[in-house]
């Protein structure tokens, strides 16, 4: 059974530094595209950054060069580096993990997510 468990989330001033964590149990994390997905009050889940299973990298406009994604496939664990935190990254943060094969999303795990919160 795969779970995906994130951790590092919480209260933090505008400004300062948070790190995310998630840790994927079961044996399919090294194929994986990992992803962070964050989703703030009244407002739709959007993609924050992921990672290839290569380490190719993405990420949101509003986090470039704040934000950094990462993966370690010895821990089967991703982390997401927070930077120069703002109050409007409040949110939910949610862990993702996908694979996509040429007739389509083989699988497509989430964690439960984690509540951070900046304040000005």
């Amino acid at each position: 059974q795969v779970q995906l468990v994130e951790s590092g989330g919480g209260l933090v001033q505008a400004g300062r530094s948070l790190r995310l964590s998630c840790a994927v149990s079961g044996s399919i994390f090294s194929a994986s595209v990992m992803g962070w997905y964050r989703q703030a009050p009244g407002r739709q889940r959007d993609l924050v950054a992921a990672i290839t299973s290569g380490g190719s990298t993405n990420y949101a406009n509003s986090v470039k060069g704040r934000f950094t994604i990462s993966r370690d496939n010895a821990k089967n664990t991703v982390y997401l580096q927070m930077n120069s935190l703002k109050p409007e990254d409040t949110a939910v943060y949610s862990c993702n993990a996908k694979r996509i094969i040429f007739s389509g999303i083989e699988y497509d795990y989430w964690g439960q997510g984690t509540q951070v919160t900046v304040s000005s």
